[in-house]
């Protein structure tokens, strides 16, 4: 089981110390979330300048709310940044479920689905050096693998986790261990289904926050605030994990369930949390 880190969004200042003891530490992972009408950084330009304060750990969004953005662009940024990296980027992706968000972008929510499809397919074309149309060539740089930076989907519906095999890559659970388990098999299903030769990544997420308890009152907070469009705020605020003990029960409930990788989400700012999880879990 990876063990990767979850970067909080309230200070992005202090994310390259993050990343830098996350990395130093051996975190297999650097998670960023994306919101537009949100106070938090943009996750590719903070992605961009945390792969130049790292070496070895995975740069990753989840998701990154692609319909938001135009395809040819995200491609290559996407590309860039997998370049740059050495090829540490990992580009997750869903749909986004906020109406401010696509008010914001001048996008339709009605269409995100496929809108995303419609993209996944101009990236892949972009990415293996196909021109854009018949009067546009292509649009460079080229990634490190002919088909892209690896791919996760987000998603709780059937037809967003349908994605995983459609397109290749992995599934990002953003759903607690009594009730991933399902989630898990529907990507394996669409993997098989589509024909796939071995298996799909399957990436868990925790929200965790280790400290004292003012740090601990300040995860809550940002996590409430966060979620508070959703009318589920108060449940994901209670499945804030506060313990090493509780930490460790969960990521072993995903590893049971086959997870290869679990990100725990940090809603506090304190960077020495990075110590203290980096003591509880690896």
């Amino acid at each position: 089981m990876h063990i990767g880190l979850g970067l909080p969004i309230a200070d992005p200042v202090a994310l390259p110390e993050w990343a830098r003891r996350a990395d130093s530490a051996g975190f297999s992972t650097l998670g960023l979330l994306d919101r537009m009408v949100y106070d938090n950084p943009e996750p590719l330009v903070t992605l961009a300048m945390l792969a130049g304060a790292t070496d070895h750990i995975r740069l990753q969004t989840e998701v990154l709310i692609a319909p938001l953005r135009d395809p040819a662009l995200l491609a290559k940024q996407a590309a860039t940044l997998d370049r740059m990296s050495g090829g540490r980027f990992a580009l997750g992706l869903g749909v986004g479920g906020r109406e401010d968000d696509h008010e914001a972008t001048g996008t339709d929510i009605r269409t995100r689905g496929r809108r995303l499809d419609e993209q996944l397919a101009i990236m892949r074309r972009l990415w293996s050096g196909e021109p854009f149309s018949q009067t546009c060539g292509p649009i460079g740089p080229a990634p490190t693998a002919p088909d892209g930076p690896d791919l996760l989907f987000g998603g709780f519906q059937p037809a967003a986790i349908d994605r995983v095999g459609r397109w290749g890559g992995g599934f990002l659970a953003a759903a607690a261990p009594t009730w991933a388990g399902g989630l898990f098999d529907l990507a394996r299903r669409s993997w098989t289904d589509h024909g796939r030769s071995g298996a799909p990544r399957i990436v868990a997420q925790l929200n965790a926050v280790l400290g004292a308890q003012p740090l601990i009152d300040h995860a809550r907070t940002a996590i409430l605030d966060y979620y508070e469009f959703s009318g589920r705020a108060d449940y994901m605020a209670a499945g804030l994990l506060t313990t090493p003990d509780q930490i460790r029960s969960a990521i072993k409930q995903f590893e049971d369930l086959g997870a290869d990788e679990t990100i725990l989400y940090c809603y506090g700012t304190d960077p020495d949390q990075v110590d203290r999880f980096a003591d509880a879990v690896l």
